[in-house]
């Protein structure tokens, strides 16, 4: 979807290679689960329910985690959870996870680090983050906002945006009016590389598949 986006002139929406599906962080982690029909834990596609937090300083901290608590009731199903602003601490774990599969969200996508490592993995809900820290939020860390627009490496997220994360560091977010036309081009485009990687693998030369399919 990201070569689709820079031919529309949107060339700055992928996220930084370093947040990447907790799963695949823990080498020791299932890659099914038992009773599980598929892992879910590597790749998310749904509307961002962007949150800003900022690092706090003052012990305690006037209201425990701020706004946090609001900001996950406000969870609508097919939403990812995508937080950025603070980084002195954890911003998921394993109760935030219950909270956003309880919501009906489809995924939580950090700007920092998570927690409770293990008990997340366990519950097959895709969480992409930059790593794992033990440390809590409760009094370095104050959701102050969301549904706004928040900043993530080179991505601006809208709140509503279509974003779509997998395995391979592949974190885009897509403006909610392009949407279809990102996804109908995605599609399109996915179909012509099935046909030119048969055309290739039966014998015809990377040149002249390239001057006929027009991708690569």
């Amino acid at each position: 979807m990201g070569d689709i986006l820079d031919q529309m002139g949107y060339k700055h929406q992928f996220l930084p290679a370093s947040i990447r599906p907790l799963a695949a962080q823990v080498p020791t982690a299932p890659y099914i689960l038992p009773g599980e029909e598929e892992d879910k834990r590597l790749k998310v596609a749904g509307y961002a329910c962007t949150v800003l937090e900022n690092d706090v300083f003052e012990y305690p901290a006037e209201k425990p985690f701020g706004y946090m608590t609001e900001a996950l009731d406000d969870l609508k199903p097919n939403e990812i959870y995508i937080a950025t602003g603070a980084h002195n601490s954890a911003l998921w774990g394993e109760l935030l996870t219950a909270c956003g599969k309880a919501r009906g969200a489809v995924g939580a996508v950090l700007d920092g680090y998570t927690r409770d490592t293990p008990k997340v993995i366990e519950q097959n809900f895709p969480v992409f983050c930059s790593g794992t820290w033990a440390q809590d939020s409760s009094v370095r860390t104050y959701v102050f906002k969301w549904r706004c627009p928040i900043e993530i490496g080179q991505v601006t997220i809208h709140n509503g945006a279509i974003s779509s994360l997998a395995t391979s560091t592949a974190c885009s977010s897509s403006p909610k009016d392009i949407a279809p036309e990102v996804i109908e081009k995605a599609l399109v485009k996915a179909s012509t590389e099935k046909t030119m990687r048969k055309a290739i693998e039966d014998g015809m030369m990377v040149t002249d598949a390239f001057a006929k399919f027009g991708v690569l």
